[in-house]
């Protein structure tokens, strides 16, 4: 029945830098962008090469997520890339924070984490 997942929402506290973080820093393409005057929110459609996207709102004053100790829901987002280290270090040269390079010990495949502007947590898995 399922085939696939067709996007991922996320709401943001800051529209301008969370755009920015998005489609200058990690390469997504705008597919669509609309104001919606009636919620005072924009609706930002996002995609990757692949075709997975996020849809990136924007609400007036949305609530803090949680983020520690971790609550019910989504955990984090995660993003298969060819290289860990080089993907790290391109992240460092955006003044982002990346937490160390460990191994999954299930798959002996290096992953990390780092977060978007709002503390979403991002994960790079090695493919």
């Amino acid at each position: 029945m399922l085939t696939r997942i067709h996007h991922v929402a996320i709401i943001c506290s800051d529209y301008e830098k969370s755009k920015e973080f998005y489609v200058d820093l990690l390469g997504f393409k705008i597919l669509e962008e609309n104001y919606r005057k009636e919620r005072d929110s924009y609706k930002l459609d996002l995609a990757l090469p692949n075709g997975n996207q996020i849809e990136l709102f924007s609400f007036p004053n949305p609530p803090k997520r949680v983020n520690n100790p971790e609550a019910a829901g989504l955990r984090h987002l995660a993003f298969n890339v060819v290289s860990i280290e080089e993907s790290v270090a391109y992240l460092k040269t955006k003044s982002i924070d990346v937490e160390p390079i460990r191994i999954d010990e299930f798959t002996n495949k290096k992953f990390t984490f780092f977060k978007d502007p709002d503390g979403l947590p991002i994960e790079l898995y090695e493919i």
